[in-house]
């Protein structure tokens, strides 16, 4: 009996009954607000997705839309265009040319705007050094660097000339580095002397030079100057060149190259707990019409706004959020180097009033340190122009949603919950906020010409009210093409689970009015007593009581359970643990989800292991209540909270 029940869908138990209906004054206002478009794109996502297409500049229109032959899609087939003369030169012969396209806050303070006609002539300059350096179409190009605005120069740089680009997050180690180099087998690498981050410097280059000892493939080293406190003798001879010299006496023209809709834009890796990074690979055509239509959309985008989305570039969401998505709207995107502490942990507050931000979109995480802290922070400033708040990365549990809503929207401000991958591109699952009626936890609707659908274990779509395996039956624009030189790999991941079907890996239940839950990955989860419970849903009970900023659930391994919930929860501000506190907390858990759920131990930390994205390690959680050997710790953080739980763990054990 055990075996079959574990073999069903996730059991989900808790239910939201809040709801936030949008403001008449936003739907006023909205970019989209008739309802009737979901059954219109549904009806011919082709057709939809390709008006979408038609605001954008092509140097040829496309022969067809698209090419599907599972798990193999073509968008935008013998259609030629330019991701950089898209988010540049086609904006710079309207009034947008003197706009400010990006702006950038340095951690220490320091500031710059660059209006459209600046971004394009730094873009060009930096094309043009990199044409100097030898590359050419089709070559690849590494982007180690912290969040300057030379990331984004760099990046548009590399499309201008259709040379594929891979950008590594700042926070990894050379090893890291070294792995996707070579995978890549990158010819150059851009990098930074360092990057400012909690008054102090992160060391880039040294660890930029480590890695290039084994990376044959690299060329040349382009290095920022943005800390200013290596000198020229930091620089290899013959290899590496300063940025700032590599630019000054570069034309200022550089002609983008017509790109094959299907041409590679970029390649992002993504770590997995074990194995070697995953190169997703992105195209120009369908990814750039994604990421234009859903910040369009969803964001309810307009011309004088500020949008910031604290995303680090190094991730997707930086990618999709911060460069290309707004820039190819002729947004105004913000840009912050350090973190949300730094100074003063009103410091993201500081920058909304400074610079009147309208669109917010962060973590989850995020969100549930600022729970924690407390309201004091975001008082202390003007908060009045956000008008729209988004949250990516994970679900969010409803009660920081409440929070986040209330603290930092004022109560006025719609709530875009979005769920997306790193392979998905863009934005898949999403409220738009001129129509969708809100509820606290769930990511609402798939966007209008996305297929997603719940399935249980034999690809059969669940019922309303059930839970199951996250699916997406038809394909979309920004969808990974691939894993770079690994194509088997891309179809036994994604394609092998349902065939036929993209299998996210996500668990989700779909609510009786069709809503979707998203309950986190699918191996994020705990089996008890034959019963499947997300960690999302034992969190989002932990979360809801007073004393709990935020929480981490796993599985332990029990003799007679075979698995046992143990929880890790951080308390807000000026709340002291105690056993009674903990017993309550547990009682908490039973009273929403039920007696099956309780955990048999929470242990109260002052912080979460996570990674710089701000997405918790709950592996290395489980290898803590394991006892095991800690699994790889590159991608976090702070690799100290880990080896501080380790210990106060192992001690609570014994006792």
């Amino acid at each position: 009996m055990a075996q079959h029940q574990e073999q069903h869908t996730i059991d989900v138990l808790l239910e939201e009954t809040r709801k936030y209906p949008p403001p008449p004054a936003f739907v006023q206002q909205a970019n989209v607000k008739d309802p009737a478009i979901y059954e219109e794109a549904n009806r011919d996502p082709e057709q939809f997705w390709a008006r979408a297409a038609e605001e954008l500049h092509w140097f040829k229109r496309w022969d067809k839309v698209l090419e599907w032959q599972a798990p193999s899609a073509q968008w935008f087939v013998g259609g030629k265009l330019n991701v950089a003369y898209n988010c540049l030169d086609r904006h710079l012969a309207t009034a947008r040319k003197n706009k400010a396209a990006l702006i950038f806050e340095g951690e220490p303070g320091d500031e710059r705007v660059l209006t459209y006609q600046d971004l394009h002539r730094e873009v060009c300059r930096f094309a043009n050094g990199l044409k100097q350096l030898g590359v050419g179409k089709g070559d690849r190009v590494n982007l180690y660097m912290p969040m300057i605005p030379e990331l984004v120069i760099a990046m548009l740089a590399c499309a201008r000339i259709g040379a594929p680009h891979s950008v590594v997050f700042g926070g990894f180690s050379a090893d890291a580095l070294r792995d996707r180099i070579n995978d890549a087998q990158a010819k150059v690498l851009v990098t930074a002397d360092g990057g400012w981050r909690r008054g102090g410097i992160t060391q880039l280059k040294r660890a930029a030079d480590e890695a290039l000892r084994q990376c044959p493939t690299i060329e040349k080293c382009v290095v920022v100057k943005r800390t200013g406190h290596l000198g020229n003798d930091a620089l290899q001879p013959g290899r590496d060149v300063w940025w700032h010299e590599l630019v000054q006496s570069q034309p200022l023209e550089c002609p983008a190259e017509p790109m094959e809709a299907e041409d590679v834009l970029y390649l992002l890796y993504t770590s997995g707990s074990t194995g070697k990074p995953k190169g997703t690979v992105h195209t120009t055509g369908g990814y750039l019409v994604g990421v234009y239509a859903t910040t369009k959309w969803i964001f309810d985008l307009k011309e004088e706004d500020t949008f910031w989305c604290t995303a680090d570039i190094g991730w997707v969401t930086g990618h999709s959020y911060v460069a290309y998505g707004p820039l190819a709207n002729g947004a105004t995107s913000l840009m912050y180097e350090g973190t949300p502490d730094y100074p003063q942990r009103d410091r993201w507050w500081a920058i909304v009033e400074k610079y009147r931000v309208n669109i917010l979109y962060t973590a989850p995480t995020a969100i549930r340190s600022f729970m924690r802290w407390g309201e004091e922070y975001p008082m202390r400033h003007d908060m009045s122009s956000l008008r729209l708040l988004g949250t990516v990365g994970e679900p969010i549990n409803p009660e920081a949603w409440v929070w986040y809503h209330k603290a930092i929207g004022g109560g006025r401000c719609p709530v875009v919950d979005t769920w997306w991958q790193t392979e998905t591109g863009h934005i898949l699952i999403s409220p738009l906020p001129g129509i969708t009626e809100l509820k606290p936890g769930s990511a609402t609707f798939a966007f209008p010409g996305i297929d997603a659908d719940v399935v249980d274990d034999q690809g059969r779509s669940v019922p309303p009210g059930s839970g199951g395996y996250l699916v997406l039956r038809r394909p979309w624009p920004g969808m990974l093409r691939t894993i770079y030189g690994d194509p088997q790999r891309y179809v036994n991941q994604y394609w092998s689970r349902f065939p036929g079907v993209y299998f996210t890996g996500d668990g989700a239940k779909r609510d009786e009015e069709g809503y979707i839950w998203l309950l986190g990955r699918v191996d994020d989860v705990i089996k008890v007593s034959g019963h499947r419970l997300s960690t999302m849903e034992i969190e989002s009970a932990l979360v809801d009581h007073p004393s709990v900023a935020e929480a981490a659930a796993i599985g332990k391994g029990h003799q007679v359970k075979g698995e046992a919930v143990v929880a890790f929860v951080t308390l807000k501000e000026h709340i002291q643990s105690s056993p009674l506190l903990e017993e309550n907390l547990k009682q908490h858990v039973v009273h929403k989800i039920g007696a099956i759920a309780r955990p048999d131990d929470i242990l109260f930390t002052a912080e979460l292991p996570k990674t710089r994205s701000g997405k918790i390690m709950r592996r290395l959680l489980r290898d803590i209540a394991e006892g095991r050997v800690l699994g790889d710790t590159t991608t976090l953080a702070d690799p100290g909270v880990v080896q501080s739980l380790k210990q106060r763990y192992g001690e609570e054990a014994e006792a």
